[in-house]
């Protein structure tokens, strides 16, 4: 029986049950876990959980249409797929290339990016942050180059390359905790499909964004699925 609830449609589950996978996935427990413990089909839990992600992925759609100012770091890194036996080389496939741009002290974004040369980088960084409003925090990366040329009103690099991690309020370690962070989530998952990598980056970006409060994730997702239910049919 088809129980009528706003937080999606079509479903056999009533609100109380949905709010509690709704706890389940904000205290990011695995999907397997999750099934034991509210003794539900994992398929189900599986299911639901990605229903969740593709949630949370509309929503950051939406939001990187903020702008960032005052002090931002940018960092670019590379996720690796999982390792194929009889393959002569040690990884197989193309590695994933992630583009970060986090305002400190309160969001992070993350894009996917064919390259990290600076004809790709440069024009996300002009889309996302208020060049002239902003210091840019950046490594040694040479696709940085010319931040001051666009617009950006003071550039500091730090030169990972000559063992220099910060000067002062100079770094971008902000930066390496969030990469740090989602890495971690996506090992936890013992490997992510190459299809579903922008949905777990996606989530990792929201959860991180959430850190402060656990209960503002439980809210600010249940907002999210009732927003976008019909999106989600």
């Amino acid at each position: 029986m088809k129980i009528k609830t706003t937080l999606r449609k079509n479903t056999r589950f009533s609100e109380e049950k949905i709010l509690q996978i709704l706890e389940c996935f904000c205290s990011d427990f695995r999907a397997d876990f999750t099934a034991k413990y509210l003794k539900i089909n994992r398929k189900t839990i599986n299911d639901w959980y990605m229903y969740i992600r593709n949630a949370i992925y509309w929503h950051q759609e939406e939001e990187k249409k903020q702008l960032f100012s005052g002090t931002v770091e940018v960092d670019e890194s590379y996720f690796w797929p999982r390792r194929v036996r009889w393959k002569r080389w040690r990884w197989a496939g193309n590695k994933i290339k992630v583009f970060w741009i986090l305002e400190r002290w309160w969001k992070v974004y993350t894009e996917i990016v064919p390259n990290c040369e600076a004809d790709t980088l440069l024009p996300i960084i002009r889309w996302k942050v208020t060049l002239e409003d902003t210091v840019v925090n950046s490594d040694g990366w040479t696709s940085y180059n010319a931040l001051v040329d666009i617009g950006a009103m003071k550039h500091y690099r730090v030169h990972h390359s000559k063992n220099e991690f910060a000067r002062g309020k100079q770094h971008i370690n902000g930066m390496e905790s969030f990469w740090s962070y989602a890495k971690g989530r996506m090992a936890k998952s013992n490997g992510i499909r190459k299809e579903y990598f922008l949905l777990h980056l996606k989530e990792s970006e929201f959860r991180y964004n959430c850190m402060r409060t656990w209960t503002k994730m439980k809210k600010t997702l249940i907002k999210i699925l009732r927003k976008f239910t019909k999106q989600l049919l």
